[in-house]
C-alpha cells in the first residue's frame, strides 16, 4: 500500500532528508551526496564542530542543496523528538530520514565484559529506536515518508571479535524486518542499510584485513540509489554481502570451520 504523496506549497514533492551520525564517515558522505543532488539536508551529530565544518564545506563547494546542522545525541530520546520538530519548523516537512549514528568497539572472549555490549546496544540499537519513536508516529499519521536504518552485514551472523557490534546490528535488522509490514500498511516506506567495510575514521582503527573495502562516497551513492528505488535492503559491496549470506546458511560444522580460520588469520596478522 502506498502512502499519500507529500507536497510543498508549490505542489512539488519535498526533497528533504534528516540524517544522524553526519559528523564523520558514511553519514557525512550521505549528507554531502544528497546536497549535491539538490536536497535540503538536516545533518545531526553530537559534535557541533564537525557539523559546522560540513556545512561550511558545502557552502564553499556551492552545492545545489543546503546542509543545515542540528546537533543531537541519539541516546537522548526527548532530544531527538525536539530535533525532529525543529527541523520541520525550519526546513518544512521531512520526506526521508536515515538513522545512521553508530559506533564500533571490538571485543574478544578473553576480555569479555559488559561495557562494550551495553554501550553499543545503547548507541547503535537504542539510538535508532529513539529516532524511530520520534518520527514513525508522525509519518504514519501523514501516511507518507521513507525511513531507513543503518545496520551492517555484520548483523547477518556471528563473526569473531564482533559479538557486541554484531549483536547490535543483528537487532536492527530483526527490528526492521518486524516493522516493515506494519509501517508499509500504514503508507510509510522502511529500509535497512547493510554496508560492508567502508573507509571511515572507525575502520581506520582496524588492524585486520578488510575485504572489499570501499570509500565513503561510493557507499553514499549506493545508499542514495537504493533509497530512490525504494529497496528494503540496501546492501553493498554486493559480492561481500553474498559471501556472508551464504556463510550464514552453512551447517554449523562448516560455519565454525570458516570462522575459526578467520580467528587464526587474525592471530597471524597481529603476531
Amino acid at each position: 500500500m502506498r502512502g499519500q504523496r507529500l507536497t510543498n506549497d508549490l505542489g512539488e514533492s519535498p526533497k528533504t532528508l534528516w540524517i544522524t551520525g553526519a559528523g564523520k564517515g558514511i553519514g557525512r558522505a550521505v549528507a554531502w551526496e544528497y546536497a549535491r543532488c539538490g536536497w535540503s539536508v538536516a545533518a545531526s551529530a553530537r559534535t557541533q564542530a564537525d557539523l559546522d565544518a560540513l556545512v561550511q564545506e558545502a557552502v564553499d563547494a556551492k552545492l545545489p542543496g543546503r546542509i543545515t546542522a542540528f546537533a543531537v545525541d541519539v541516546t537522548d530520546q526527548d532530544g531527538l523528538k525536539q530535533t525532529f520538530k525543529a527541523i520541520e519548523n525550519d526546513l518544512g516537512l521531512l520526506s526521508h530520514v536515515i538513522f545512521n549514528a553508530g559506533t564500533h568497539i571490538p571485543n574478544s572472549a578473553r576480555e569479555l565484559n559488559v561495557a562494550p555490549f551495553r554501550t553499543l546496544m545503547e548507541i547503535n540499537f537504542m539510538g535508532a529506536v529513539n529516532g524511530l519513536s520520534a518520527v514513525i508516529p508522525t509519518f504514519i499519521e501523514r501516511r507518507a515518508g521513507h525511513v531507513a536504518v543503518v545496520a551492517s552485514v555484520a548483523g547477518y551472523s556471528g563473526l569473531p571479535m564482533a559479538s557486541a557490534y554484531g549483536a547490535s546490528k543483528a537487532a536492527l535488522i530483526n527490528m526492521c524486518e518486524a516493522l516493515k509490514p506494519e509501517v508499509e500498511a500504514a503508507g510509510v516506506a522502511l529500509s535497512v542499510i547493510n554496508p560492508g567495510f567502508v573507509r571511515t575514521p572507525l575502520t581506520a582503527k582496524n588492524t585486520f584485513f578488510m575485504p572489499f573495502l570501499i570509500d565513503a562516497d561510493v557507499a553514499a551513492r549506493h545508499i542514495y540509489n537504493g533509497m530512490a528505488k525504494g529497496k528494503f535492503e540496501i546492501v553493498f559491496p554486493l559480492t561481500f554481502a553474498l559471501m556472508l549470506k551464504v556463510l550464514r546458511m552453512l551447517p554449523y560444522a562448516l560455519y565454525f570451520y570458516v570462522t575459526r580460520k578467520i580467528v587464526e588469520k587474525a592471530k597471524d596478522v597481529s603476531a
